[in-house]
């Protein structure tokens, strides 16, 4: 036997869901005090509990981000931000020169780097569309 929901359960999580709004392109790019003003306003938070938001993000980025860290963190929906190690490349002599055919060149060694790849997902894909 089916169990039907009451309509006020029903209503609650409808006006719990966030709501897509359409805004308008903004023509010219933030400084960090309009970014804090836009989200302050748009949130009913104060500038400093934003500004504390948003250092602690960066804080918890680095943590993820770090060495002997997990080397990954992903902000929901959005970007996800990996470190990637490359390894080192011994060098190499007698190599043959790309742009000059028949001559031979050396290689030096490079040391073992870390890079840090940021990679946008879906959402912030359809943002651009």
């Amino acid at each position: 036997m089916a169990v039907k929901k009451s309509p006020k359960k029903a209503a609650a999580k409808a006006k719990a869901a966030p709501v897509a709004r359409k805004a308008p392109a903004i023509q010219k790019k933030y400084t960090k005090t309009e970014i804090l003003n836009e989200i302050a306003s748009n949130t009913e938070l104060s500038k400093k509990d934003v500004a504390a938001v948003i250092e602690e993000l960066t804080v918890l980025i680095e943590r993820h981000v770090k060495k002997r860290a997990v080397g990954e963190f992903t902000l929901p929906g959005l970007l996800k931000i990996k470190s990637v190690v490359r390894p080192a490349r011994p060098a190499r002599k007698n190599v043959p020169n790309p742009f000059k055919p028949g001559e031979l060149m050396d290689i030096p060694k490079k040391p073992a780097t870390t890079r840090v790849k940021v990679l946008p997902l879906k959402k912030l894909k359809d943002f651009a569309v």
